[in-house]
């Protein structure tokens, strides 16, 4: 990780992101692993605008609780001339046990660099922060 101690989100998530089991909908977590990872391509890149093409191998490991602390972690697996791959990964600290991290979820996201007329461009090599 970048910097495992500086996440690129975090939020509690509330009453209203649950299912019926009383669990965190997966398409809640799926939403912030998408915008955490293209936070990660913004400041790794200076870059203003991607879009999502895939999210790969994504992997619920536990379940997310109202109240959870939920933190998004994202590091750069890969750029291209395109694209750029992020990794996120989602833990949380429950309330019951505040020193506790648990690792709930994980995945790759790869987002495309676009124009303001949503076409491709190219990353530029010389753009890419250092990390």
């Amino acid at each position: 990780m970048n910097s495992y101690t500086d996440p690129a989100i975090r939020i509690a998530l509330l009453p209203r992101d649950t299912n019926s089991q009383g669990t965190i909908f997966g398409g809640i977590i799926l939403s912030y692993i998408d915008m955490a990872g293209a936070i990660e391509a913004h400041r790794h890149t200076g870059l203003e605008r991607f879009v999502t093409v895939a999210m790969r191998e994504v992997i619920f490991h536990q379940p997310v609780f109202v109240g959870d602390l939920v933190s998004f972690y994202a590091e750069i697996v890969r750029v291209g001339t395109t694209s750029i791959t992020v990794r996120v990964i989602v833990e949380t600290e429950r309330p019951s046990h505040a020193s506790e991290r648990v690792r709930v979820t994980e995945a790759e996201v790869v987002y495309v660099a676009v124009d303001e007329n949503r076409k491709k461009m190219r990353i530029k090599k010389d753009a890419v922060q250092d990390e």
